[in-house]
């Protein structure tokens, strides 16, 4: 119950993982806080179901390593990410190969080099390990000729120093537009870029802003995919464990804010010095008329369970040839073995827009393709479809939506940045500061802390 004790100088709308870096902001600084949220458990759409054994992520976001907020976002610090192997796998013109991997050396030149001083991970593994342990993956020819990935190459390593700032300088339009424009060749893009942005971003069309394709593409090539030990829950779960205790309280429904208080349907008035809505974008409209509604990209993730892995190389699959519902897979037991039971291979993929009719026995033959192996015996865990999953953001979209709306009144979530982790992240931390800044609040500098923890 919420006791007039339990008033508090801030309310935060929503414990997903904006809402809930916010409050570890806000509290850090001095400022109580109480979180409301109307389902019975934290994360919002950053949610993972446990079934016999297995961890499924309900939405099943990538993140980078290379993500700032993951690094500076406090509550995060026993985050444990888990890393894909370096670059992905491409199924193109019907076979698998790998792509994306980072050159070692800077400029045409030096990517030529690489491209042509080629070393499969099943070499390496050879190389390094002892001669008894058994291979780590097959190895997959490079997605094209040399000059390709020479070209690739140069496109990633030049955009993987370029400052943020400079990126959002650039001329805006929509992202297959600006890539063509670059002179980029269309078998790269078709073969590579597309199919990982349509991962990155769930816009396999190419229509998101050419500004936000750029920071996807420098996130790629600065750092490696990876995703949270244990389920993308982990997340919201360490941001709520290092709160108050207290400060979280889930099952509340609230019906309107106003820059004094709250009004709950279970508890009635919860009055405040500032409100802080973090909820999803739809959400947020209710309690914030002509807050504006971005559209949506909807999100199917299907997990099977298989008795041996179709792949043990713990790289994502691309699908370059789109001709079937999977956009991208991973046998994701293989980058994260805590998300499955021991002797058992977790499978999940991820389907763009409106999901088949039937989702198990489309995904399945789709698989059997990609991985080129029989699916017939695989066993589906769960299909779970988001209908309002990432925010688009066709151009002119902008990066910094304002999330003070007026003194006492305040919005954060991925739908005022980028529609991702980092943005819902970022934006947590811009709401933060406006509204330590309008109380008056000094926040006292962050203590020094390790990024989160990227496993071997």
């Amino acid at each position: 119950m919420l006791e007039p004790a339990a008033q508090a100088d801030v309310v935060v709308v929503g414990a997903g993982v904006a809402g809930l870096s916010a409050a570890h902001r806000l509290n850090s600084a001095g400022v109580t806080t109480v979180v409301l949220e109307a389902a019975p458990e934290v994360g919002g759409r950053t949610t993972t179901e446990k079934v016999d054994g297995f961890r499924l992520d309900r939405l099943g976001r990538l993140l980078f390593t290379s993500y700032p907020e993951l690094r500076s976002a406090p509550g995060l610090e026993a985050l444990v990410l888990r890393p894909f192997a370096p670059g992905v796998l491409v199924h193109a013109e019907g076979r698998v190969h790998r792509s994306g991997e980072p050159a070692s050396a800077g400029g045409t030149r030096g990517a030529l080099d690489a491209a042509r001083a080629f070393v499969s991970p099943l070499r390496r593994a050879r190389q390094t390990a002892p001669a008894a342990a058994p291979p780590l993956s097959r190895a997959f020819p490079p997605l094209g000729g040399p000059l390709d990935q020479a070209r690739l190459a140069a496109v990633l390593g030049r955009i993987a120093t370029v400052a943020p700032e400079r990126i959002l300088a650039r001329p805006e339009r929509p992202a297959g537009r600006a890539l063509a424009a670059r002179g980029i060749p269309a078998r790269t893009v078709e073969g590579f870029l597309r199919p990982l942005l349509a991962a990155l971003l769930c816009d396999p069309d190419l229509t998101t802003s050419s500004r936000c394709a750029d920071l996807a593409l420098r996130s790629f090539a600065a750092g490696r995919l990876c995703v949270p030990e244990g389920g993308a829950d982990a997340l919201p779960e360490l941001l709520a464990a290092a709160l108050p205790a207290g400060t979280v309280r889930t099952g509340v429904r609230v019906t309107s804010v106003s820059t004094t208080s709250v009004t709950t349907a279970e508890h009635g008035e919860l009055r405040c010095r500032a409100v802080l809505v973090a909820t999803g974008a739809r959400a947020a409209a209710d309690l914030l008329p002509g807050l504006r509604v971005p559209p949506f990209h909807a999100v199917t993730v299907v997990h099977h369970t298989a008795d041996e892995p179709p792949l043990t190389d713990p790289a994502l699959l691309l699908d370059a040839d789109r001709r079937g519902p999977v956009a991208h897979t991973a046998v994701i037991s293989q980058v994260d073995p805590s998300r499955a039971p021991a002797g058992r291979a977790l499978i999940s993929s991820t389907v763009l827009g409106a999901p088949p009719a039937d989702p198990d026995r489309a995904v399945r033959a789709h698989l059997a393709a990609l991985y080129g192996t029989a699916t017939r015996r695989w066993e589906l865990l769960a299909v779970h479809h988001t209908r309002d999953a990432v925010p688009a953001m066709p151009p002119p979209h902008d990066l910094r939506r304002p999330v003070r709306l007026l003194a006492g009144l305040y919005v954060c979530g991925d739908h005022r940045d980028t529609g991702t982790v980092q943005g819902a992240l970022r934006s947590a931390h811009r709401a933060a500061t406006a509204l330590l800044t309008d109380l008056g609040v000094t926040a006292s500098p962050a203590a020094p802390r390790s990024p989160a923890r990227t496993a071997a």
